[in-house]
């Protein structure tokens, strides 16, 4: 089957100033590879400010003027070029963004919910199995709490057709049920043969629902593996790192590893996870290690089995 979205070795740097007033580039994600095919939820995991919410916006055409990308990215197999990324952005890529900013202030719910040419019939549906209030569609955003705004936007992309949707932590803020609702909205979207990626930190609802984890740290891939294999274990998975996110699950023991992700403009050499890896060699340290398949599942680890 021919994927959907393909992205490989994604780099994405800013320029910036620094205390001097001298201009420097920034690269905050290196080397990032993904691929999505239809039918499936592909779940992106890591810390924070490990490039996850940044992949979404480089895929959208949404990086601010003092970005810089390079890599290829191909959407159903055609390179995806800003004028590309303008033509599909809302129509066949949707976006659900982690902040509730991207509402329009000045635009009704229901407006910017029914989009160009949506039926009203749809609104109501969604809004109904979001528990929101059909009312809600007179609202503006100010007068939304945290986690109506979310279903807003969550409700936005479901209904938009998208073939494929980035969902960039869409459920922070409602209740455990209306947040298992959405994803079972994602999960039915994907069964009916769209794309989704879901951007979030919580690895229990991602092994849920998703066909597939990504795990990503400092700006790149570490691992892509099935869902199964993190609910089978440490024993089924392939990076140090991602036994190491296993492990420190509150329900498999909340343990913690020694150290710290490094900061963009201060990345080791080699492997970006050297610094805190138990099984690191002379060899982690050379070059950063390619990704290659494994087991089902693809991996960044020289020392992988």
């Amino acid at each position: 089957m021919k994927s959907l979205l393909k992205i490989d070795d994604l780099s994405v740097s800013f320029r910036m100033y620094d205390r001097a007033l001298e201009q420097r580039t920034l690269e905050v994600i290196s080397n990032l590879s993904l691929e999505v095919f239809p039918g499936e939820i592909v779940a992106v995991a890591g810390s924070s400010g490990s490039g996850k919410s940044l992949l979404a916006h480089a895929v959208m055409g949404l990086l601010p003027p003092n970005a810089s990308a390079s890599g290829t990215v191909l959407y159903n197999g055609e390179a995806l070029t800003p004028a590309r990324q303008a033509a599909l952005r809302g129509r066949e890529i949707a976006l659900v963004p982690q902040s509730v900013s991207f509402l329009d202030p000045l635009m009704n719910t229901g407006a910017q919910v029914m989009g160009g040419d949506r039926r009203a019939e749809d609104q109501r549906r969604i809004f109904d199995r979001l528990s929101l209030a059909r009312e809600t569609a007179k609202l503006y955003p100010f007068q939304l709490s945290g986690g109506m705004a979310r279903r807003v936007l969550a409700a936005t992309a479901i209904i938009s057709g998208a073939a494929l949707i980035l969902a960039d932590e869409p459920t922070p803020g409602m209740d455990t049920a209306l947040a298992l609702e959405a994803l079972r909205c994602f999960r039915e979207l994907a069964d009916r043969g769209k794309s989704i990626v879901l951007i979030t930190h919580d690895i229990d609802i991602a092994m849920g629902i998703a066909d597939r984890l990504a795990v990503f740290y400092a700006g790149t891939t570490l691992e892509v593996a099935p869902a199964g294999d993190f609910a089978a274990g440490p024993g089924a998975l392939r990076h140090p790192y991602t036994r190491a996110l296993w492990n420190a699950l509150p329900q498999n023991g909340f343990t913690a590893i020694p150290g710290f992700q490094p900061y963009a403009g201060e990345l080791p050499p080699g492997c970006l996870f050297a610094p805190r890896c138990p099984a690191k060699t002379p060899a982690c340290e050379v070059s950063p290690p390619p990704m290659r398949e494994l087991r089902g599942g693809t991996v960044r680890c020289i020392h992988a089995a």
